[in-house]
C-alpha cells in the first residue's frame, strides 16, 4: 500500500543568528592593547611544492573593502583567500571582533605576490598573533604592490569557532566594486565545509524515526566579490553541477521563500529548518530555495521519492543543500 509521505509543517519561527559583539576598528579593550596573552602563531607547515597554497585550505577570492565569514572544523586549521591588488596600495587585514566567536586565538599572514610560475612562496610577507581585539589578529598599513597574494587565517584551537576576515584598502590604487553586469556569466565555486554538531545530531533524530525516510545535509561556502547579490539561479547551477546531484538536472526548480519550503518536508525533519536558519542566516538576509522533485520505482510495486533543496544565503555566502528520499512499503 502506497504511504503518503508529504506532510505540511507549521508557520516558521523566525531565529536570528547575532555577531558576537560588536565594537568598532580601533575601540580595544585594556587587556588587548598590552596584557595580552602569550599565544602561539600557527603558521602553515612549509609545503615539498614551494607555494604555500598548497598547504592550506582554499575558500576563494575576497575582493579589497569586503570580507569573508565561516568557521573552522578541525585543529589546527588554515584557511586561505585570494587577494588582488590593481596598484600600490596601503591595506589592512583584520579578524574581527564582530562575527568571530569568542575566545577564539587566530594568527594571520599574507604571502605573495604570486610569481609567475604560480607561487605565493612559503615565507609570509607580513604576519600577526594577536595584534586584533583580544587573541585575534590585525594586519595593519601594509603596503603591497599589484599582483595577487594569498591571505591565511589560522587557528591552533578554533574547531567549531567562527571568524570574520575583513579586508580595507585605506590608500592608493583602491579598486572599485564590480558591476552589476559582471555577474552575467559568473559560476559559484562552493567550497564544503562541515555542519555543526547540533545540526548533525538534529538530522539523525530525523533519520531515525522511519526506516523508510532519510535526509542528508550539507554546508558549502563561497567567495563573491561583486556588488549585486548572488542569486538562485547561480547557487542551483552550481549544485546541478556536482555529479552526485546530477540525477535532478531534467526535474523542473521552483524557486521558493524559506517559509514555504517547510510546507514541502517531512515532518521528521521539523527542527532542522529553524536550526538552519539561525545557524546559517545573519537575521536580515532573503533565504531563498530552490526545490526539484522526481519519483520512480526503486522494487517491483514500490516507488521512490527523492526531493532535492538547494538554499541560497546570499549575504552569508552559503548554500545549504538538503536532500529527502521516501520509499514505498
Amino acid at each position: 500500500m502506497r504511504r503518503e509521505l508529504m506532510k505540511v509543517w507549521n508557520v516558521l519561527p523566525v531565529a536570528v543568528l547575532v555577531a558576537c559583539g560588536n565594537v568598532p576598528s580601533g575601540d580595544k579593550p585594556a587587556e588587548a592593547l598590552g596584557q595580552q596573552k602569550q599565544a602561539v602563531l600557527y603558521v602553515p607547515p612549509p609545503s615539498t611544492s614551494g607555494n604555500i597554497y598548497d598547504s592550506t585550505t582554499y575558500l576563494g577570492p575576497v575582493n579589497l573593502g569586503g570580507s569573508v565569514q565561516t568557521y573552522f572544523t578541525q585543529n589546527p586549521q588554515f584557511y586561505s583567500f585570494k587577494v588582488t591588488v590593481p596598484g600600490s596600495i596601503t591595506a589592512r587585514f583584520e579578524v574581527t571582533h564582530g562575527g568571530s566567536s569568542m575566545n577564539l586565538d587566530t594568527g594571520l599572514m599574507v604571502y605573495g605576490p604570486r610569481s609567475a610560475s604560480g607561487s605565493y612562496g612559503i615565507q609570509p610577507y607580513k604576519q600577526d598573533d594577536n595584534y586584533g581585539y583580544g587573541d585575534l589578529s590585525k594586519i595593519d598599513e601594509v603596503p603591497l604592490t599589484a599582483g595577487e597574494y594569498l591571505v591565511v587565517v589560522s587557528s591552533g584551537s578554533g574547531s567549531g569557532k567562527q571568524f570574520r576576515l575583513q579586508t580595507t584598502c585605506l590608500s592608493g590604487a583602491c579598486p572599485t566594486p564590480s558591476p552589476v553586469s559582471d555577474t552575467s556569466g559568473v559560476e559559484l565555486a562552493l567550497s564544503e565545509q562541515s555542519i555543526t554538531a547540533q545540526l548533525e545530531a538534529t538530522l539523525e533524530a530525523g533519520n531515525d524515526v522511519h526506516h523508510w525516510t532519510e535526509g542528508s545535509l550539507r554546508r558549502f561556502d563561497f567567495a563573491w566579490p561583486y556588488t549585486s547579490p548572488p542569486t538562485l539561479t547561480h547557487a542551483d547551477a552550481a549544485v546541478m553541477a556536482l555529479q552526485e546531484y546530477s540525477q535532478y538536472a531534467a526535474d523542473d526548480a521552483i524557486a521558493l521563500s524559506y517559509s514555504q519550503a517547510r510546507a514541502y518536508l517531512y515532518s521528521e525533519f521539523d527542527p532542522l529548518h529553524a536550526q538552519i536558519l539561525a545557524t546559517y542566516g545573519n537575521g536580515t538576509e532573503n533565504v531563498q530555495v530552490a526545490t526539484r522533485y522526481h519519483e520512480y520505482p526503486v522494487a517491483a510495486g514500490a516507488d521512490g521519492w527523492f526531493r532535492l533543496f538547494v538554499i541560497l544565503f546570499p549575504q552569508s555566502k552559503k548554500v545549504i543543500v538538503f536532500e529527502q528520499t521516501g520509499y514505498e512499503t
